[in-house]
């Protein structure tokens, strides 16, 4: 489990446990048993984060509906790790992967191919085509973005990890970046963490054959599960990310869901007024990405 700090206003701070904690395998998948853990861990950390106003868990375990954690915890206003992801089976042959895509999916990866469009794995070296991808895909869709320096010190901090790899592919054709992909390699699994996409040349499917490619690596790198990291609840056409859900379901995964984050109240009048500003935040976000 790793513990994290993170300073909210003078004098109050947020604890957060992302994706953690991660249960013993042979703990019962009963969601009540599984909340009293969590209940339990949340008291014992409390004394070591005496200026949080909350603890915010974000549970790795799948689940089969919206889960219920008991009180005090309550639902975050605002998910920091997507609880709603789609996972590509490794364990087939590439043929039968390839077959079980959506048929566009499968023409749009050979597409790419047969018009030039060539995949390379550009590792650190990269990272500056990388975050002008990404700085271009930031303008055209209003996400945010950190800064070039938290994508370099992601690859230092895996350098050197010999059980895990994170990996940078770029998409070129004809000199002309035109897509990007961050994916880490630990164990079993391999997860997509960031992408980026040129304005020009889109009709070229660079990003098709970008995820195909990393599929590929990461089943000869011993990943049973590829994870695309992330999609919209349900497949609503007026979400502001419809198209991510779209693009992610059509490789051929299943949909799985994790409870989302929750929160264990500390200081509970700090906590409302946290929790009420990130409320407001998060209308405010996804009406901008509405209008765009």
């Amino acid at each position: 489990m790793l513990a994290l700090s993170r300073r909210i206003a003078p004098g109050i701070a947020m604890a957060y446990i992302p994706w953690g904690p991660q249960l013993p395998a042979d703990f019962p998948a009963d969601p009540v048993m599984r909340g009293r853990a969590l209940a339990e861990l949340a008291r014992v950390l409390r004394p070591h984060f005496r200026g949080a106003a909350f603890i915010r868990f974000d549970p790795p375990w799948f689940v089969d509906e919206s889960p219920e954690l008991p009180a005090p915890f309550r639902r975050a206003a605002a998910d920091i790790q997507p609880p709603d992801t789609v996972l590509v089976d490794l364990t087939p042959p590439a043929q039968d992967i390839l077959a079980a895509m959506k048929p566009k999916w499968r023409y749009n990866t050979g597409l790419a191919e047969k018009r030039g469009v060539t995949v390379s794995d550009s590792g650190e070296e990269g990272i500056e085509a990388f975050y002008r991808l990404l700085a271009e895909t930031a303008a055209r869709d209003g996400i945010a973005i950190h800064s070039i320096d938290y994508y370099r010190a992601l690859f230092e901090e895996c350098r050197g990890e010999a059980a895990l790899q994170l990996r940078l592919y770029t998409a070129t054709h004809e000199n002309d970046d035109l897509a990007a992909i961050v994916v880490l390699f630990r164990g079993k699994q391999a997860t997509y963490l960031y992408g980026a996409s040129a304005n020009i040349k889109r009709n070229l499917m660079a990003a098709y054959a970008l995820q195909w490619r990393a599929m590929q690596d990461a089943q000869a790198f011993g990943c049973t599960q590829y994870d695309l990291f992330g999609i919209p609840p349900d497949e609503n056409p007026d979400h502001p990310m419809a198209g991510l859900y779209r693009f992610k379901t059509g490789f051929g995964g299943r949909i799985i869901q994790r409870p989302g984050s929750w929160d264990y109240p500390c200081r509970p009048l700090f906590y409302r007024l946290f929790s009420y500003a990130e409320a407001f935040r998060k209308k405010i976000m996804l009406y901008k990405k509405r209008r765009l």
